[in-house]
C-alpha cells in the first residue's frame, strides 16, 4: 500500500517546520528565522538555520538543507514514507493509502521491509506477554513484581518470547514473513543447513526504539537462574540497528530532556524503565555497552547537560571513567551521581518514594572533578603523596579535553582548591598536555598531507582566460535566486517578477545543467497558474535541485532590528526595488550571453572560410556589438520600466 496524494497534501498542510525540528534540536530565534547548533555535526558555534516564511532549514556545516520532511529524512535516516508516516503520527492525521502498482511493490526497499517484520515480531512479543499462559505466568508477574505498571508496560512495548524453539517463525511465516527477513532482522539463527530457530525463547522482551518511535531491535533477559545462559541476549547490528548511534529510551524521554535541559545517563533497560515510574522521564541508557561519540551526539540534540548514574560499584565507576572523558571531550557539561553500594538506578527509585528519589539525584549530583577525586581517593580518604599526583595527573588529563579554554580555566581553579595544590603548578601541568597533544595533531597532519603528495597527481587542464572572462555561471544563478525568492512579487501593474524573468530568458540556454532545469521547472509552474514556493522546488525526486533551490534560499545574514535606528546607516535591500534588480540582472544576463557568442564569433573568423562566409561573421560580429553597447548603455543609466 502507498499514501494516496490527498493525505500526503494534508501532512504538507498541516506541517510548522519550526514544530517539527524543535522535537529534535533547540532552537533560538534570531530577526525572523531561528538558529541552532547542528544536530548533523559537533559544532559549538550554531551554524543551523530554519526559516518558518520560506519553510525551509539550512546546515551550514554540512550543507544539508530542505523542508521538514527532508530534515526528518536525514535527522532519522528514513526514507520518504516514513518520514511523512511520522509526520502523520505527529498531527494525528489519518493515514489513507492506494493499491500499489507492480513497479511500487517491487520497489519496496529493504529497510521497509525490515521495519514490517519488527513490528509484527514486536506486535507477536506483547501478544504473548497478555494473552498467552506462560506470558501470563512467566513474563508478566516478573514485570508486576518489579513493580511495572500497566501503563509503563505499555509505554516501553514490553513482551515475552515463548520457551520454544520457533514460536515467532511459525507466526511469523504463517502471516507471509519470508526466513531470509526474519534473519536479516536478527530474529532467528541460521546455524546450520535445515535448521532455523528463534533467536529469543523464554525472555521477557525489551524493544528498542529509534527516535521515531519505530521498533528497530530488541533486548531480552531471561528468567531462568541457569548460568551457562547469558543474562541478556541483543539483536545484532542489522540495516536499521546499529548500537552505537542509539540509546535506550530516547524516543519515550526526548520531550522530558528538552524539558528539563538535563539528561540522566544509566546503564540498563530496567534502570530507564524504573526512573520513568519514579517520575524522572529524562533517562535513556547506553544499552549495556560504552558510551560512544555517536550517543553523546545524539544527547547533544536536545541538551548540552548530562548526569551520569553509577551502581555503587567502585571498580566499575573507575572503569567507566572514559565515558566522562568522552563527554568533556565534545564540549557537554557533565556530573555524577553515585548510588550506595549494592544499589543501582533500578533498585533505588523503587525502594523509596518518587520525591525523595527525585531528591536524592538533586542532592548527590557531583561535577566531574568532585566525582573523580571521591572516587580515587576511596571517598576523600587520606591518600600517600605518590597516588595524589596520580591522581592529580588524571583529572588534568581530564580536563585538558574540554574544548573551551575558560571551562578549562574554572575547573583549574576547582580542582587546585579540592586537592590543595597551587593553581599555577596546575596550569602548567595542563600546558604541557595541551603542547603534546597539539604536537600530536600537527604529526598526525602532516603524515596526511605527505600521503596527499606521494599519492598520484591527477592531470588538470587550467581553464583558459578567455573562458573565464565568458562563462555566466554567477549571473545565471543570481538570475534563479531572485526568481525563487522573488518571483510572485509585481514587477509592474500587469506582470510579476516571474513572468518578466522567464518572459526576458526565454530563448536563452543556461550553462549550467542544473540552473537549466530549474528555470523550465518554474516556468511550468508559472504556466499552469501556481505561485513559485521552495517546496515545489524540493524534495526526495531531485536532491540536486532542492540543494540549489535551498543554497539560494539564503537565511543566515540579515539586518537586525533597530540597527538603523542605533547606528543611523540605512541599508537598501535589493527587495524594495525589485523591478530595478530584476530588470539589472537580465541585462548583466545578455550581456555575459553576448560577450560569449562575440568570442565564439571572432574565433570563427580566424578560421579559413569562404569570402561570402567571412562577410556573415563579419555582419553578426558587428552585430553583436551593438547590441553589446546598448546593454552596457542601459546598464549605466538603468531606467526600470
Amino acid at each position: 500500500m502507498a499514501i494516496n496524494d490527498a493525505t500526503i497534501q494534508d501532512i504538507k498542510n498541516r506541517i510548522d517546520i519550526v514544530d517539527v525540528i524543535g522535537d529534535f534540536v533547540s532552537l533560538k530565534k534570531v530577526g525572523g528565522n531561528y538558529r541552532a547548533l547542528s544536530p548533523f555535526t559537533n559544532e559549538k558555534t550554531p551554524s543551523f538555520y530554519v526559516s518558518p516564511s520560506k519553510e525551509i532549514f539550512k546546515c551550514f556545516s554540512t550543507g544539508k538543507g530542505g523542508d521538514a520532511i527532508s530534515f526528518v529524512m536525514e535527522v532519522e535516516g528514513i526514507n520518504y514514507i516514513e518520514a511523512l508516516k511520522y509526520l502523520a503520527q505527529k498531527y494525528g492525521i489519518e493515514i489513507q493509502e492506494e493499491e500499489m502498482t507492480d513497479e511500487q511493490i517491487a520497489a519496496q526497499n529493504e529497510r521497509d521491509s525490515l521495519f514490517i517484520v519488527l513490528n509484527f515480531a514486536n506486535e507477536y512479543f506483547k501478544d504473548i506477554l497478555h494473552n498467552h499462559e506462560e506470558g501470563k505466568s512467566i513474563g508478566l508477574s516478573y514485570f508486576k513484581e518489579r513493580g511495572f505498571t500497566e501503563s509503563t508496560i505499555d509505554k516501553f512495548d514490553l513482551g515475552y518470547t515463548l520457551d520454544t524453539w520457533d514460536g515467532l517463525l511459525k507466526a511469523a511465516t504463517a502471516k507471509g514473513h519470508t526466513e531470509a527477513m526474519l534473519e536479516k532482522a536478527g530474529l532467528i539463527l541460521k546455524p546450520e543447513a535445515n535448521k532455523v530457530y528463534d533467536r529469543f525463547r523464554g525472555r521477557v522482551v525489551f524493544p528498542i526504539h529509534n527516535v521515531a518511535g519505530k521498533v528497530i531491535a530488541f533486548g531480552a533477559r531471561t528468567l531462568r537462574k541457569d548460568k551457562k545462559q547469558p543474562k541478556y541476549i541483543n539483536s545484532p547490528e542489522t540495516e536499521v540497528y546499529h548500537k552505537s548511534n542509539i540509546l535506550y529510551g530516547l524516543f519515550q524521554a526526548r520531550k522530558a530532556i528538552r524539558n528539563a535541559d538535563t539528561c540522566f545517563l544509566v546503564e540498563g533497560y530496567t534502570d530507564v524503565i524504573s526512573m520513568h515510574q519514579a517520575g524522572v522521564e529524562n533517562v535513556v541508557s547506553s544499552s549495556g555497552t560504552s558510551l560512544t561519540k555517536e550517543q553523546i551526539q545524539l544527547i547533544n540534540r536536545y541538551t548540552r547537560n548530562i548526569t551520569v548514574l553509577y551502581d555503587g560499584d567502585s571498580a566499575g565507576i573507575k572503569a567507566s571513567f572514559r565515558g566522562i572523558d568522552m563527554i568533556l571531550e565534545n564540549d557537554l557539561d557533565v556530573r555524577a551521581v553515585v548510588f550506595p553500594e549494592g544499589e543501582d538506578p533500578d533498585s533505588y527509585s523503587r525502594s523509596m518514594s518518587s520525591e525523595v528519589f527525585q531528591q536524592y539525584l538533586e542532592d548527590n549530583a557531583q561535577d566531574f572533578i568532585t566525582f573523580k577525586t571521591n572516587i580515587l581517593t576511596d571517598g576523600g580518604k587520606q591518600v600517600d603523596p605518590v597516588k595524589k599526583v596520580q591522581i592529580i595527573r588524571e583529572v588534568i588529563e581530564s580536563i585538558s579535553l574540554i574544548p573551551d579554554g575558560i571551562k578549562r580555566s574554572v575547573y583549574i581553579q576547582s580542582c587546585a582548591s579540592q586537592l590543595d595544590i597551587e593553581e599555577q603548578v596546575l596550569i602548567s601541568e595542563l600546558n604541557k598536555i595541551l603542547i603534546q597533544k597539539q604536537r600530536k595533531d600537527r604529526q598526525a597532519q602532516n603524515r596526511n598531507e605527505l600521503q596527499v603528495e606521494t599519492a598520484e597527481p591527477v592531470p588538470t587542464t587550467p581553464p583558459k582566460k578567455e573562458e573565464l572572462k565568458h562563462t555566466s555561471y554567477h549571473v545565471e544563478r543570481e538570475c534563479l535566486r531572485l526568481l525563487v525568492n522573488y518571483g510572485n512579487e509585481a514587477y509592474d501593474d500587469e506582470m510579476s517578477v516571474a513572468d518578466f524573468i522567464l518572459q526576458e530568458t526565454e530563448s536563452i540556454t543556461f550553462e549550467d545543467e542544473m540552473i537549466e532545469k530549474t528555470f523550465n521547472h518554474a516556468a511550468e509552474i508559472v504556466s499552469r497558474g501556481d505561485k513559485l514556493a521552495p517546496d515545489q522546488f524540493i524534495g526526495p525526486n531531485d536532491p540536486a535541485m532542492s540543494k540549489l533551490v535551498i543554497d539560494l534560499l539564503e537565511m543566515k545574514y540579515f539586518v537586525s532590528e533597530g540597527w538603523e535606528k542605533r547606528h543611523r546607516i540605512g541599508v537598501v535591500h535589493e527587495s524594495e526595488d525589485l523591478p530595478e534588480a530584476a530588470y539589472k540582472m537580465v541585462l548583466r544576463l545578455k550581456k555575459k550571453k553576448l560577450e560569449k557568442l562575440i568570442g565564439q564569433t571572432d574565433e570563427s573568423l580566424k578560421k579559413p572560410s569562404s569570402e561570402q562566409e567571412q562577410e556573415e561573421l563579419i555582419k553578426m560580429y558587428m552585430h553583436l556589438k551593438t547590441l553589446l553597447m546598448e546593454v552596457d548603455a542601459e546598464l549605466g543609466t538603468v531606467i526600470p520600466r
